[in-house]
């Protein structure tokens, strides 16, 4: 098996991360982030704003007539787009340089059970989160059968439980012999059915393909953040790692360094972060990190 690999701050490819003077926009990819309904906007936005800080080029959110302008009060860099359904979806999709999706923050479930399938049918590189992953609680293999290799889940814990019943039985069962089901065991397990990407969120995050590679991004001790527990966090993390894979980043390496990078906002922030701080954190990290002085 893969040794467990520790993310350190000389894993961030800041090749990768920076842009040239000779770029433009459409170099650096174009994120769709789809929306729900009235007055559950905003964790779309979240994710939308943290898709574009973290350098896509284009950032388009699709939210529902319904809740159009309630979008449109709230963005100005991030483009809008009204998609009702699958079928607007799809048509959306037919333009080739939207190349990396994210559907599950504030989506709702049953928007979630109807965009989901049309998401994954388009296989594009592709986030599925929150209400993306509780919408199929009760039929998981709909959805691994419909998932791809471009794809990455990043449930938390709850959301885990949902999908994998039996890997959060063995997780919270207590061992009477070594070693212990670890959460390193649950997402190499549960990457390997879903066959994508999985981010376990957490203190510590555990990122596992299916082929058993695995990513951990310990918060504790000196690179504790315990101000990541707010409402919306999750949300900017998966537009981090939308973000990153509109910018052709693989699957695995944007889920890790999606990770890396949101700690390090919350750690350059300090206390009294709220989600909305995250995305606006990144110029400082990303200033510390290109002149060298960030710290393991």
């Amino acid at each position: 098996m893969t040794p467990v690999h520790l993310l350190e701050t000389s894993d961030i490819d800041l090749n990768a991360l920076s842009k040239s003077s000779a770029d433009h926009k459409y170099g650096h990819g174009h994120a769709l982030v789809l929306a729900g309904g009235p007055g559950k906007t905003g964790a779309a936005r979240l994710a939308a704003r943290g898709a574009l800080r973290i350098g896509a080029g284009l950032v388009t959110l699709g939210a529902p007539p319904a809740a159009y302008h309630e979008s449109a009060m709230h963005l100005t860099a991030i483009m809008l787009r009204r998609i009702e359904d699958r079928s607007g979806l799809a048509a959306a999709l037919e333009d080739p340089r939207l190349n990396a999706l994210c559907l599950g923050p504030g989506l709702g479930q049953e928007r979630a059970r109807d965009l989901v399938p049309a998401a994954l049918t388009a296989v594009r590189p592709t986030v599925l989160d929150a209400d993306a992953l509780s919408a199929f609680a009760d039929t998981p293999d709909t959805l691994f059968d419909a998932l791809h290799d471009a794809c990455v889940l990043t449930p938390h814990g709850g959301e885990f439980a949902r999908l994998f019943p039996d890997l959060a039985e063995k997780l919270s069962g207590r061992p009477t012999s070594g070693p212990a089901y670890s959460r390193v065991d649950a997402a190499r397990e549960a990457a390997r059915r879903a066959g994508c990407v999985l981010l376990l969120k957490g203190p510590d995050t555990v990122i596992a393909d299916p082929d058993g590679h695995c990513l951990l991004n310990a918060a504790v001790y000196d690179r504790a953040a315990p101000w990541l527990a707010t409402a919306g966090a999750g949300d900017v993390l998966a537009g981090f790692i939308t973000g990153l894979l509109a910018r052709g980043f693989p699957p695995l390496k944007a889920a890790g360094t999606a990770a890396w990078l949101h700690v390090e906002c919350a750690r350059s922030f300090g206390p009294g972060l709220i989600a909305e701080d995250l995305p606006e954190q990144l110029p400082q990290v990303f200033r510390e990190l290109f002149n060298g002085r960030c710290n393991p």
